[in-house]
């Protein structure tokens, strides 16, 4: 083997840059500053997102669809947190119709990529982040079952330009349907099963900086998420579950204006999900089908509803509420 020789004498030097003072690159003739806050860059730089409230028009969500990680064998169900083995084809079927009526009433629809770590609980996209009014905070679920859940819809958020404000780290945990707004100043935090105390410190920094003030309220022993016991459908009408939802969140509500009344029909949110359901914008929602005695109180108030299937989905343990991760309403406070 033979080595060629390098004549160092037929390099030339390096020419000098020219002097860089004063240009551009250093804050010079020709520098743009950025100036706008991020909250002015959404919509521009950033995709139009956020919500603060929980009955603002209704403009876009994030859903799955159901796909074959759902097929669970009977022995397996519980294992993966479903109350029974579902009939795929029917469940696609009653989705399918879900984003139909979405999509009918003007609200965009996305659907989670696909990705290698599919699991049976991503069709709950509300689980997996929350909403404020300048981006996402992404959840940390709380069951091994659904451990890195939250890494697939990082992707697919960032994907549709959704600023992700907040990573959960340490022990922290939380999961989205355990945060609901009460006005655009105010945000409520239930802790329990699926979010701790650490996961409310950190939420709680990241909301101050946006002078947002965070309540935290304990979730009674066997309740899954504070979804589940409140529904607010206009700025001075909300909904509550009686012997679960906590005194002190009832005087909040009350104190912030809302006129507060019980759930229709126990039986029916208990058998059938009616308290399961999305606002849609003020006084309107999509609610489980079948549940004529709650519909009928709704209604009975001026609240417009769409009830829609979900006979075989919510043997998966959730409703169109759990299914539907909120990316956008129309602000309140514009």
């Amino acid at each position: 083997m033979s080595c060629e020789t390098v004549d160092n004498d037929s390099f030339e030097p390096a020419r000098p840059l020219a002097d860089s003072f004063g240009t551009a690159a250093y804050g010079g003739k020709g520098w743009s500053p950025r100036i706008r806050t991020h909250g002015q860059e959404l919509g521009d730089l950033w995709t139009d997102c956020g919500i603060d409230s929980e009955w603002g028009m209704l403009k876009t969500v994030l859903i799955h669809r159901p796909g074959e990680e759902m097929d669970i064998p009977p022995d397996k169900t519980n294992d993966f947190q479903f109350a029974e083995t579902l009939d795929l084809g029917r469940a696609r079927a009653e989705h399918d119709y879900m984003v139909e009526v979405y999509q009918k009433n003007n609200v965009a629809v996305h659907l989670l990529e696909p990705n290698p770590g599919m699991t049976p609980n991503q069709l709950y996209c509300a689980d997996l982040f929350a909403m404020t009014p300048q981006g996402a905070i992404l959840a940390r679920p709380a069951s091994t079952v659904r451990a890195g859940e939250e890494r697939w819809v990082a992707r697919t958020l960032g994907n549709l330009g959704i600023p992700i404000l907040k990573v959960l780290t340490g022990t922290a945990t939380f999961e989205g349907a355990d945060l609901m707004w009460v006005d655009e100043s105010t945000a409520v935090l239930g802790r329990g099963l699926r979010t701790n105390q650490a996961a409310i410190d950190q939420i709680t920094v990241l909301l101050s900086e946006m002078e947002i003030t965070t309540l935290a309220f304990d979730l009674p022993y066997g309740c899954m998420h504070f979804m589940g016991m409140l529904r607010s459908v206009d700025r001075n009408l909300a909904f509550v579950w009686p012997r679960r939802t906590p005194h002190g969140l009832v005087m909040v509500l009350q104190e912030k204006g809302y006129q507060v009344l019980p759930l229709p029909d126990q039986n029916e949110a208990m058998s059938n999900m009616a308290f399961n359901f999305v606002v849609m914008g003020k006084k309107k929602i999509i609610l489980p089908a079948g549940n004529p005695r709650s519909q009928a109180f709704y209604e009975s108030l001026g609240v417009e509803c769409i009830p829609i299937p979900v006979d075989e989905l919510r043997k998966a343990n959730g409703a169109m509420g759990c299914m539907t991760g909120v990316l956008r309403r129309e602000a309140t406070s514009k």
